[in-house]
């Protein structure tokens, strides 16, 4: 703006440093509510996970796989994002706050000179104003020294010596004005040094700190597929043919079916002269094969997740 008291510039540039602020302050209020939820839900699945029955009267194989299950809860791991995201919201508030500090001290600056430009410039304008009034005065005096108006003449030789005065004081006001102009002007240009460096300070901030997030989450996924890993380890282990012997030797009550139950006659001992066998335990032989388990008509295997391998 070519108006010399205005601070239209100077308002638009504050306007988006205080912009700036406040969206650090939407991400580290971001941050802080996503670790209530993190923490919210690792204890939902530490809990889940310590309470609630799942498998417990498995066997043998199936049992370890299942421990391992238990034991590589991810729910720990939630819990320790959300400590990570509340440490990262508080550099935010930090990084934020010191920022504050820094520029306040600026604006000070810029508020006390920008009181004292104006200052100067209202009272440039009257002085100016008043040698405009005292002008036709001037011309008033020159007409009547030519007119040879004696009994007028001391006054207006005093108003004379007024102007005179009044233009040496809008002169030096003048000469004032263009000093504070150059001090608001140089003091301008610091400032505008200042707020830039300061904006290219904080969006290098605001990106790294959002880029460092996302690689938290990603650290996270890591870290739980790892354990999740191990539970697939465990599961490769898991052998059908194991647990069906297991629990056939755990539960057995015998290698010998019962004897079969044959009639004895105690009502007439002449019509059974034939004496009755004694009954033998048939022994019990081992079925076949264990019969493969099969997927029902557009049921995933248990190793394939939407047509992707994980084996």
């Amino acid at each position: 703006s070519t108006d010399l008291t205005s601070t239209v510039g100077y308002d638009s540039i504050i306007q988006h440093l205080n912009d700036g602020r406040k969206n650090c302050k939407e991400f580290e209020d971001f941050l802080k509510e996503r670790a209530i939820i993190e923490e919210k839900y690792g204890k939902e699945l530490i809990n889940l996970s310590k309470k609630k029955p799942c498998g417990q009267t498995e066997l043998n194989t199936l049992k370890r796989s299942l421990d391992v299950f238990k034991q590589h809860n991810v729910g720990q791991g939630h819990i320790q994002l959300a400590q990570t995201l509340r440490e990262e919201a508080k550099k935010m508030e930090d990084f934020r706050e010191k920022q504050k500090l820094h520029r306040k001290k600026i604006e000070l600056i810029m508020e006390a000179i920008h009181k004292n430009r104006n200052l100067q410039y209202k009272k440039t304008m009257e002085v100016k104003q008043m040698c405009c009034c005292f002008l036709p005065c001037g011309l008033l005096l020159h007409f009547l020294c030519l007119s040879r108006f004696w009994q007028l003449f001391l006054k207006l030789a005093q108003t004379k010596s007024a102007l005179e005065d009044t233009d040496r004081s809008y002169q030096q006001s003048v000469t004032t004005m263009e000093k504070i102009r150059e001090e608001w002007q140089n003091e301008h240009i610091k400032a505008c040094e200042f707020f830039e460096t300061q904006e290219c300070e904080r969006i290098n901030y605001f990106r790294n700190a959002l880029w460092l997030h996302v690689n938290q989450l990603s650290v996270g996924c890591v870290q739980n597929d790892e354990k999740y890993e191990e539970i697939r380890k465990s599961l490769e282990m898991c052998s059908i043919e194991k647990d069906v012997d297991f629990f056939v030797n755990l539960r057995k009550t015998g290698s010998l079916a019962p004897a079969p139950v044959v009639y004895e006659n105690y009502y007439n001992a002449q019509r059974n002269v034939t004496p009755a066998r004694s009954p033998v335990p048939v022994p019990i032989s081992r079925r076949g094969p264990l019969p493969t388990p099969t997927s029902a008509p557009g049921e995933p295997d248990y190793a394939t997740v939407d047509g992707y391998s994980l084996v």
